[in-house]
């Protein structure tokens, strides 16, 4: 099964990282990644800016340089960046803007709607959000309006579930990913998800698993294989993701 890993961090120590709510990530270099996923066909993926990184472009663009053309980048920027280094952001492979929410470290949230709308128009990114799903009907409006938008981690939480399924309906995307961080019963959030939209959610191991109560583990991709036949699992494996990272 080929795998766009749609979601997972590489953490240098070569570039900036800043210790955020008490907690330093440990070190995740591209040779970790690759070590660590050789048993998986991985086909490309996307490189995640966490919340103790900041607005560091640094360490991104050294990584992408690394995997090569079928891996891309999910950033962070101030919501006054200049057209300029988003353009050439994009050029260097970046294809989406961050706000996390759960953890901080992106831009404030009262922002998203201006910067998400500014990074797609300018160069066709869509926005990401590191949110529990119980907190969606605050933004629910502002969220289901966006021209192009994911949640990560399934919404963590079994509550947030109704609000989730909502925007899903709406064509927002949903990652599969950090099965061991989420509060609600996995298997049946997926195959909630999937009914909904075939083509919204996006596999990704995660990794390294930074603060999840459990890393990711190889049961985590035989469960989507025992949940979904064949064609569905190549669809939230990879065509989902790859479609929706590389248009």
């Amino acid at each position: 099964m080929r795998i766009f890993d749609a979601h997972f961090h590489i953490i240098n120590f070569d570039f900036p990282v800043i210790e955020n709510q008490g907690y330093m990530p440990p070190s995740y270099l591209v040779e970790d990644y690759k070590k660590q996923t050789e048993s998986y066909n991985i086909a490309g993926g996307a490189i995640v800016s966490g919340s103790f990184q900041g607005f560091d472009q640094g360490y991104l663009l050294h990584a992408l340089q690394l995997l090569g053309g079928n891996f891309c980048g999910v950033t962070q920027l101030p919501y006054d960046v200049s057209d300029d280094e988003i353009l050439q952001l994009n050029a260097k492979g970046v294809k989406a803007l961050r706000f996390n929410v759960k953890r901080g470290g992106s831009e404030d949230l009262s922002k998203l709607d201006y910067f998400a709308r500014r990074v797609y128009e300018l160069a066709g990114w869509h926005s990401e959000l590191y949110i529990d799903a119980t907190d969606i009907p605050d933004i629910a409006i502002t969220l289901s309006q966006l021209p192009a938008l994911s949640i990560d981690h399934l919404g963590l939480s079994e509550q947030g579930l109704p609000h989730l399924l909502k925007l899903v309906e709406k064509g927002v995307r949903v990652k599969a990913t950090g099965f061991g961080r989420v509060e609600l019963p996995i298997a049946e959030t997926l195959k909630s998800i999937y009914d909904v939209n075939p083509d919204a959610l996006m596999f990704g191991t995660d990794l390294p698993s930074t603060r999840a109560e459990r890393p990711f583990e190889t049961a985590d991709i035989e469960l989507i294989l025992q949940l979904f036949d064949e064609r569905a699992a190549d669809k939230i494996f990879y065509s989902n993701a790859k479609q929706w990272y590389f248009k």
